[in-house]
Parts: C-alpha cells; structure tokens; sequence
C-alpha cells in the first residue's frame, strides 16, 4: 500500500489583536502548513471565533485540538459546528477530547469528574453532531480527530475516529522504550478499527522542535512527564538536530507507525517549516 503523503498542522496559542491573528494565520499558510488548528483552554483563544477570522484570510483547513467535550451541552455544540461548517467553507476538523487539566472548567460549570464519564460524554457529543449535521442540507460532516492514549480512547478512536492522534503521552510507558511504547498503542488502534484502520489517518504531535538540545525548552514536558531531558529527547514528540535530520527520523516514523500527518504548537512555527521542505 501507498503511504499517504504528509500534510502538516500547527496549534496556535495567541491571539492578540485582530491583525496579529490574521497575519499569523496567513503566515501559517505561507509557510507551508496545510492546517491552523486551536486548542480549547480557557487561557487560550475561543477556538470557534478564532477559526472563523483566520477562514476570512485563508483557503488551508481549519481544526480544533481538541475541544473539551466533558463541559459541553451536545445539542449546543452540534448547532455551533454547523454554523462553523457554513462559516469557513466546509474546512472545518474537528478535534474532541475529554479534557485532562484539573483547574477546567470555570467555576460553576458542571463537568463529569471520571475519566469514563468525561467519554462517555465525548461519545454522546460526537454521536449528536452526527445526527444534526446529517439533516443539515449542504453541511458536510467534518472529519473526526480524537486523540489520547488511554485504552478507552485508543478504542474509541477505532471505531468513531477519521484522524487519531497520538499526544507526547501516547509513548511513554514506564520501562518501555518509547518507539515500542508507541507501536503498541499503534497495534491497539489497529485492532479496535479493524477493516477501517487503513481508512484512519494518523497524527503525531509534536511539543518540541529545535537544532539543539540548548534550543529546546524542555521544561513543561519534564514536569508533566517526570522524564529526565534525557529520556524526552528519545519520544517521538520531541524532535531535536538539523531540518533534513528530523525530516529522516519523520519519515521512519511514517514507515514505522503510518503517522503522516504532524502538528505542532506555535512557538516551533518557524522552526518546523524548515523540516517541511524536506518532506513530501
């Protein structure tokens, strides 16, 4: 089988005044991105609004990475995606999660308090959006990105997910290299999808790119990690050396696991677009 080409998307973090964003957004295109992807964090920009202003100025897709579907009213959320299908064109991918940090929702909004029922919830959001965008004549169902590396989500992933994504967590294992690690949950969305997995397309994201290791700020990954600098720079997600360097290292992935489609937060913007060129 042919290995799907890549294609490359980058989470933005900022959004500063109305023309910062636009010229962020153009300049995401410029560089070769083929998605502006948000994340959902109440720190962060509102990923609907933000996506709708960066559609104005370009023609790449537009995700989300990914919603908190553990505090949304699903029939709220099903009405927003259709309007934001019309608003940008039908480019809109959409990435739902369940949340992980602690300090969400705000005060006040109620919020499932397990993991199983944060998925549970997830389950009926997705399933809801389906059904509404199914009778909305002219609204095409977005893709679907799930993304995590527990179990449940890994399975969830294989039977609901266009896209999985495999987060900077999905390697590691403790006492498992983190190449096997990720093969393993690789084979375990192999198995939950079936017939389907060839029709999945695989993310990989990246938190960390940079020249050298005194380039790379490895801070935030060593405290939610608790991995020496060390062992961080082996994860997939960590990618440290020259452009054509991580370019090889992405392609064994590719060949590797079938990951093909990269993103990676905004503060490595420029620093990837060089690894982009070497790739195609």
């Amino acid at each position: 089988m042919t290995p799907r080409p890549f294609r490359f998307g980058v989470c933005l973090l900022e959004l500063g005044t109305r023309e910062q964003w636009r010229a962020r957004a153009r300049e995401v295109q410029d560089r070769g991105y083929e998605v502006l992807q948000v994340p959902d964090h109440l720190d962060l920009p509102a990923p609907f609004p933000a996506l709708v202003a960066a559609a104005d100025v370009t023609s790449i897709g537009l995700g989300t990475y990914g919603l908190d579907a553990g505090t949304l009213s699903p029939a709220h959320f099903a009405r927003d995606v259709a309007d934001l299908q019309r608003l940008t064109f039908g480019r809109l991918e959409l990435g739902l999660g369940t949340g992980y940090r602690p300090v969400e929702p705000a005060p006040g909004t109620p919020r499932p308090d397990s993991y199983g029922e944060r998925l549970t919830k997830l389950e009926k959001t997705l399933t809801t959006t389906r059904e509404l965008l199914a009778t909305e004549a002219g609204v095409p169902v977005p893709p679907i990105m799930l993304s995590g590396a527990d179990d449940r989500m890994i399975a969830l992933g294989g039977r609901e997910a266009d896209i999985f994504s495999f987060p900077v967590r999905a390697t590691v294992e403790p006492g498992t290299p983190p190449e096997h690690a990720f093969a393993r949950r690789v084979q375990m969305l192999r198995e939950a999808a079936g017939d389907r997995f060839d029709d999945i397309e695989l993310n990989l994201f990246v938190a960390a790119v940079g020249d050298t290791v005194d380039e790379v700020d490895l801070s935030a990954l060593r405290q939610s990690t608790g991995l020496s600098d060390k062992k961080l720079l082996r994860l997939p997600g960590v990618l440290v050396g020259s452009p054509r360097r991580i370019a090889e290292r992405l392609e064994h992935y590719r060949e590797t696991f079938g990951t093909t489609y990269i993103s990676v937060l905004e503060p490595h913007l420029a620093a990837f677009a060089e690894v982009i060129k070497h790739l195609d």
